[in-house]
C-alpha cells in the first residue's frame, strides 16, 4: 500500500536462508492456476494458501485481481521448500515490460524492494508443461534458482522448546542440529524443585488434602486451622480479626462434627470482642417522661418538692427512693410515681406498674427505659428485636460509631425467640450491610449462621461463593488458594455431620481448579487424588446431570494416570489398567455423548 512498509518482509532472502541452519533440500514444486484452486502437493496446507492470496491481495490487490483473474491461463510455478516459496524462472516477451516493472513505474507500490523478493520478472507466464507431476528429468537440465521465502520463518537461529509435561515437568529440547552431527536430547526438570521457594508451593504443600473423612482424622484439619490464625491474620485490624473468626468457626464446626448451636457460636463471637466502654447508661429525656426542662430541673434534689412538702435531701438512698415511690402511690398519683421511678432508675418498678395500667402508659415507659441506654448497646438490639423490628445495629454496623458488630450477633444468635422469620431477615440484613462496607470474612460469618446456600462467580444477585472471599472482584483475585482451602475445610465439616451432602459449585469450579493448580506445581500424584474425589462424588450423584464436570475431570485424570503410585509398583505390561473410577467415570461421558447426539 502507498506509503506502508512492511519490516517483516524487508530483508534479503538469500542472507535469510544462509543463515537458517534447518534448510531442507528437497524442493516440490507447486502450480497455482487460480485462487479458488487448491494447490497441488502443498506440503503446508490452506495455511499456506491463505497466506499467498492475503499477500497479494492485501499489499498488492490489483496484481492479484487484474493480472490473475482476467488471463484464466496464467500461473506461476512455486518451489516450496522448508524456508519459503519462490517462483520458476520462464521466458517472457522482451517487448513487454514485467509486472514488476509495471508496479515500479506506476508507483501504486511503495515496496518495490519487497516486491522483488518474492516475484521473478519473467514468471507471469503459463507453461503447460508444469501442470504435471515435475521431476527435473521433465525439466530437461538442471534447476538454479534462489530460494526466497514467502512468510519470515518464526525463528533464524536454533533455538530451545520448552514444554510443561503432565507429570510436573519442564521438558526442554536443546537447540542441537542432528543434520549437522549434534546428538538430540531433551532435558527434564521437576516443577517442585524448581518453585520450591515460592509461597505458592509452599501454601499447596502445607494443606492435608485432599479432605476425606474415612482417611484424614480431623486433628491435622483442627492444626491447620490454628497455623493459618496465628500466622495470616493480623488481630490488629479489624479485617485480620475477622478472618481470624472464620478459621476459628471451622475449628468449631470441626470439633462439633459439623453441627452448632447459637450459645457456642455466641461464646466464640464474645472470646476477643473489645468492649470500648460505649454502653453507659444515661438519664432518660425529660420530654419521654412527660417533664418540660423547667419542671425536669424544679425535681433535681434540694427543690421543694410540691406534693409532700418536703425537701428531699441531695443525696438519697436507695431506701429513700423506694419509700417516696411508696408514698406516692399512698396518694394515688400513679403518674407521679411513675415519673420518680423513671427519673431514678426504678425501672422494675415502673415497668411493672405500667404493666397493670393501660398499653399506652406501659408503652410510654418501656420508650423512657430503652433512652437510657446507648444506640450501641446490644440491649437495644435484643429489645428491638424482641419487639418485632430488625435492629438498628443490623443497618448501621461496620461505621466505627458503633463499635464492634459481634456483641449485636451474638445476642441475636443467643435469644432466638418469637418470629424466627424475622430473626433470620435481621441476621441476613446485618451481613448485607457488612458486605457493602467491604467486610466480607464478618459478612459470611453472618450468611452462614443465617444458613444461606453457596452461589456461583458471576451471579450478582448470590451472597456468596467462596466462603471469606468476595465474588464481585477479577477471578483471579477471587480464587485464591486460601479461599479454596478454607472452603474445602468446610465441606469437611458437612461431611461429618452428612456424609451425602454435595456443594455442587464448589465441586464444578473450584476443587477442579485446585487439582490443576497442584499439577501446575509440580504436584501430580496430589492432583490426581483430588480428581479421583471428584468422580466419586459424581459418581455417587448423577454424572449426567453434570457432564462438563464429568468430561473435563476426565481429560485431566487421563493426563495424571501415570502419576498414581500404585501404577508406578506394577509391571510394565499392567501400567495399562486404570483406576476402575476412571473407567466407570468415561463410561458416563460417553453415554452421555450418546444421548446427547440421539
Amino acid at each position: 500500500r502507498q506509503g506502508y512498509e512492511d519490516t517483516h518482509w524487508q530483508y534479503s532472502a538469500a542472507s535469510y536462508g544462509d543463515d537458517y541452519s534447518y534448510q531442507s533440500q528437497q524442493w516440490q514444486p507447486v502450480v497455482w492456476q487460480d485462487d479458488r484452486e487448491l494447490r497441488q502437493g502443498e506440503p503446508y496446507g490452506k495455511s499456506t494458501n491463505y497466506r499467498d492470496q492475503h499477500y497479494y491481495r492485501g499489499y498488492h490487490p490489483n496484481l492479484a485481481t487484474t493480472h490473475l483473474r482476467q488471463d484464466s491461463t496464467t500461473t506461476a510455478l512455486f518451489l516450496v521448500s522448508q524456508p519459503g516459496l519462490c517462483f520458476l524462472p520462464s521466458s517472457q516477451p522482451s517487448g513487454k515490460p514485467s509486472l514488476l516493472m509495471q508496479y515500479r513505474e506506476s508507483g501504486l507500490s511503495s515496496s518495490s524492494y519487497e516486491l522483488s523478493q518474492y516475484i521473478r520478472d519473467d514468471a507471469d507466464h503459463y507453461d503447460p508443461m508444469l501442470l504435471g507431476t515435475w521431476s527435473p528429468v521433465q525439466a530437461g537440465g538442471p534447476l538454479v534458482s534462489t530460494p526466497a521465502p514467502v512468510v519470515p520463518l518464526k525463528f533464524s537461529l536454533p533455538h530451545v522448546a520448552v514444554c510443561f509435561g503432565a507429570g510436573g515437568q519442564l521438558v526442554l529440547s536443546c537447540p542441537h542440529c542432528p543434520a549437522q552431527g549434534q546428538l538430540a536430547y531433551v532435558e527434564l526438570h521437576s516443577l517442585e524443585v524448581i518453585l520450591h521457594d515460592t509461597e505458592e508451593l509452599k501454601e499447596l504443600q502445607a494443606f492435608p488434602g485432599p479432605l476425606v473423612r474415612e482417611d484424614l482424622h480431623k486433628v491435622d484439619v483442627i492444626t491447620f486451622c490454628q497455623q493459618k490464625t496465628a500466622t495470616s491474620c493480623d488481630v490488629s485490624t479489624q479485617t485480620g480479626r475477622d478472618s481470624a473468626l472464620l478459621w476459628k468457626l471451622l475449628v468449631l464446626l470441626c470439633r462439633q462434627n459439623g453441627s452448632m448451636v447459637g450459645s457456642d457460636t455466641a461464646e466464640l463471637l464474645m472470646q476477643d470482642c473489645r468492649l470500648q466502654g460505649k454502653y453507659k447508661r444515661q438519664d432518660p429525656a425529660a420530654n419521654l417522661i412527660g417533664l418540660t426542662g423547667d419542671e425536669w430541673m424544679s425535681r433535681q434534689p434540694g427543690t421543694l418538692d410540691l406534693i409532700t412538702g418536703e425537701v428531699p435531701p441531695v443525696v438519697e438512698t436507695q431506701a429513700q427512693i423506694v419509700e417516696k415511690f411508696t408514698k406516692l402511690l399512698y396518694y394515688g398519683r400513679k403518674k407521679d410515681a411513675l415519673v420518680w421511678a423513671m427519673r431514678n432508675q426504678l425501672w422494675g418498678h415502673a415497668l411493672f406498674l405500667s404493666s397493670k395500667m393501660d398499653s399506652r402508659t406501659y408503652s410510654w415507659v418501656l420508650t423512657g427505659f430503652t433512652s437510657t441506654l446507648a444506640a450501641s448497646d446490644p440491649l437495644q438490639t435484643l429489645f428491638q428485636l424482641m419487639s418485632g423490628r430488625i435492629p438498628q445495629a443490623a443497618l448501621c454496623c461496620g461505621d466505627a460509631t458503633w463499635g464492634d458488630w459481634r456483641p449485636h450477633l451474638a445476642v441475636m444468635l443467643s435469644n432466638k425467640a418469637g418470629d424466627m422469620e424475622l430473626n433470620h431477615r435481621a441476621i441476613v440484613t446485618m451481613g448485607d450491610t457488612l458486605a457493602s462496607k467491604g467486610a466480607v470474612e464478618a459478612a459470611h460469618f453472618c450468611y452462614l449462621m443465617a444458613d444461606i446456600p453457596f452461589g456461583y462467580f458471576g451471579v450478582k444477585a448470590d451472597r456468596m461463593a467462596l466462603l471469606g472471599s468476595s465474588h464481585r472482584q477479577a477471578f483471579a483475585q477471587f480464587a485464591r488458594t486460601e479461599a479454596i482451602q478454607r472452603m474445602e475445610i468446610f465441606e469437611y465439616c458437612q461431611h461429618l455431620r452428612q456424609p451425602e451432602s454435595f456443594l455442587l459449585p464448589f465441586q464444578v469450579a473450584y476443587k477442579l481448579l485446585y487439582a490443576s493448580r497442584l499439577a501446575d506445581h509440580g504436584l501430580p500424584a496430589q492432583a490426581l487424588q483430588y480428581c479421583e474425589q471428584i468422580a466419586i462424588m459424581l459418581l455417587g450423584q448423577d454424572p449426567a446431570s453434570h457432564p462438563i464436570l464429568a468430561q473435563q475431570v476426565t481429560k485431566l485424570a487421563e493426563r495424571l494416570k501415570l502419576s498414581d503410585p500404585l501404577l508406578l509398583e506394577m509391571p510394565e505390561q499392567d501400567q495399562t489398567l486404570e483406576p476402575d473410577w476412571l473407567v466407570e467415570l468415561r463410561a458416563c461421558c460417553r453415554e452421555w455423548e450418546v444421548r446427547r447426539s440421539l
